[in-house]
């Protein structure tokens, strides 16, 4: 099995110096953002049952 994807930036203030936190409860998932001091947790939830659907005009046009 293979490690769980890290975020790339903060959600609250874009900026990319994340750590993982063990201050949460919990702990799995959790992330501090060392520029905007905030901590968050990243959480699956699951898969859709209806999928993707295409619109009707097969796509935007170029």
């Amino acid at each position: 099995m293979s490690e769980r994807a890290a975020p790339f930036y903060c959600p609250y203030c874009g900026d990319e110096d994340l750590r993982p936190s063990e201050a949460l409860e919990g702990g799995h998932g959790a992330w501090e953002c060392a520029a905007c001091n905030r901590a968050f947790q990243l959480k699956f939830l699951g898969l859709l049952a209806r999928g993707l659907r295409p619109t009707e005009a097969g796509g935007d046009q170029i």
